[in-house]
């Protein structure tokens, strides 16, 4: 299996277990916005160690920062275009739904140039 499909198998693996946790917090009782920030804090770090370790083959806790970066840099291009989409009065369910692929693509390009890269043998 190549990289590019790991890595959408574990984005998959890494939304149901944000999502899970997003559901365990509100069961438990917790405000919304505590539940999206607890969640998303620790799913960023649940998908730091599962694409570095499943995908990348790579343990070096260090990336983080470069990591959040490329989150960082993802979620204000898909804010950005998703604008685009409704200042063009584009359905927002099909224009989110048609962003997944390229955004996940953006996403992955990032992590294996910038994140993850491979150091080249001299």
């Amino acid at each position: 299996m190549n990289k590019f499909t790991k890595y959408i198998f574990v984005g998959m693996l890494n939304t149901l277990f944000g999502y899970s946790l997003f559901a365990l917090f509100i069961f438990l009782g917790m405000h919304y916005s505590l539940s999206v920030l607890l969640s998303t804090v620790i799913g960023i770090i649940f998908n730091f160690k599962t694409i570095g370790l499943l995908v990348f083959k790579n343990k070096n806790n260090s990336l983080l920062i470069k990591f959040v970066t490329v989150y960082v840099i993802t979620y204000c291009l898909n804010v950005g275009l998703l604008h685009i989409f409704k200042e063009n009065n584009f359905n927002m369910y099909l224009a989110g739904f048609l962003l997944l692929f390229p955004i996940a693509l953006i996403s992955f390009l990032l992590h294996n140039s910038f994140v993850f890269r491979e150091k080249k043998a001299i």
